[in-house]
């Protein structure tokens, strides 16, 4: 039988950071939220984010294209967009290639 793989949420993370750190979890837990307001606000702005070791977000900007509705078939125009795009580190994909699973 497959396990079933676990979603890491912000509770996991500020809980990690309880552990690791002298802080209640409401600290942890603003702290959290602090990082994820930083980066987002930064994406919103057009700015990459780059967190060395881990990898680099940045904003692209995805052209018009024709689509279609996979149920009725026809086709659709999908507007222009800004998209967020991730590249990993080479550490990263290392760390998840050596780590067994």
């Amino acid at each position: 039988m497959k396990s079933k793989k676990k979603t890491l949420t912000r509770a996991d993370i500020a809980e990690s950071i309880v552990g690791t750190f002298d802080l209640t979890k409401v600290e942890a837990s603003g702290l959290v939220d602090v990082v994820l307001s930083v980066i987002s606000c930064a994406l919103a702005d057009g700015e990459s984010v780059k967190i060395s070791g881990f990898g680099t977000f940045f904003v692209r900007q995805k052209k018009e294209r024709m689509g279609r509705n996979p149920r009725t078939l026809k086709e659709a125009l999908i507007s222009s967009r800004k998209a967020i795009s991730f590249k990993s580190s080479s550490l990263l994909k290392k760390a998840i290639n050596d780590s067994l699973f």
